[in-house]
């Protein structure tokens, strides 16, 4: 299929904006410059990415404890979001949520939380109203393979198909609950077939292939715009760091427990590198024009990570000015 030259273009600086700023919060952790717990995105960009391009700036987000790249897909401000993980004033939580709790209300990402499956039913919830003001409107809710485990994933489930909520259920299956591998468990693998017993329409894509996201995205998208239902959308990915932090090393103890071999294998299907072959091999961009974007965006991060370390600390006096009874 031809794709507009901008789209794609979009689509990769994007990605890269998601992998540097990623990265860039690496150091800090380990030197305890960062104290929020961080779960990174990197290697899961393509997902965010790739749906959120197929979304106007007026449907809804909602996402999980590891969500950098949804809050800035969705359009966040990445100066508010690392302002968020540098626990200041200026963060989009005002410096109190941290890493697991992004705000941006503007742009429709309605927030992330830690708590497993905590924002599914948020997600039917704004897919309600959605379809009570008929505003056409979808809510997208991502969360991890964990999360199914969980019994209001069934409870969502059920009320969205009930009721042809326009809500897209996002599975990013990257085969790690923490630390449990999927296959030890669940009995049935395949998690997007969950969903197919609620009459919910159903997909399994490459989560690391941003186009066949995006063109997945587009067809789910417009299917709950035409009141057809929610759809369940399976995105079989894989983290490159460990589950929270760089690599789960806590106090010099490496407890990231996947196969070498297996990490060699996702590292070779890494989303950005296989895109850069794409627009490369088709002429949308070349080498000199991928380190252009890559030089671009190092510099809104570093910018980013400056605003952050010079906004203020909350005060000790304002502790509790947002905390209602």
């Amino acid at each position: 299929m031809d794709y507009p030259k901008d789209l794609l273009q979009q689509l990769y600086r994007m990605m890269v904006r998601i992998r540097l700023c990623e990265e860039s919060f690496v150091e800090p952790i380990l030197s305890r410059e960062i104290h929020t717990p961080c779960h990174l995105y990197s290697g899961e960009e393509a997902v965010a990415v790739g749906l959120c391009s197929a979304l106007s700036s007026t449907d809804y987000v909602f996402g999980n404890h590891r969500s950098h790249g949804h809050f800035l897909a969705k359009g966040g401000s990445m100066k508010a979001m690392m302002a968020e993980i540098y626990c200041r004033d200026s963060g989009c939580s005002r410096g109190r949520g941290g890493s697991m709790h992004l705000i941006a209300p503007d742009v429709g990402m309605l927030g992330s939380a830690p708590i497993v499956a905590g924002t599914i039913s948020l997600a039917v919830g704004a897919a309600l109203a959605s379809s009570i003001r008929r505003d056409r409107r979808v809510a997208v809710s991502f969360f991890g393979d964990g999360a199914v485990g969980e019994g209001v994933f069934y409870e969502s489930l059920n009320f969205a198909a009930l009721k042809k909520l326009p809500v897209i259920f996002a599975c990013e299956n990257n085969l790690y609950a923490t630390h449990m591998p999927v296959r030890e468990c669940r009995v049935n693998r395949p998690i997007f077939r969950i969903a197919e017993s609620f009459g919910i329409e159903t997909c399994s894509v490459d989560g690391n292939d941003v186009l066949q996201v995006y063109e997945a995205g587009r067809k789910a998208v417009e299917s709950c715009r035409e009141d057809s239902g929610p759809v369940f959308m399976e995105f079989m990915t894989y983290r490159f760091r460990g589950h929270v932090g760089p690599d789960d090393n806590i106090q010099g103890t490496h407890t990231d427990i996947r196969p070498k071999e297996e990490i060699t294998l996702w590292l070779a299907k890494d989303p950005i590198k296989r895109f850069e072959q794409y627009l490369t091999e088709n002429k949308y961009m070349d080498e000199d024009g991928l380190q252009y974007v890559k030089n671009e965006v190092m510099a809104e991060v570093q910018e980013a990570r400056m605003f952050a370390k010079n906004s203020p600390i909350p005060e000790r006096e304002e502790l509790t000015k947002y905390v209602f009874a």
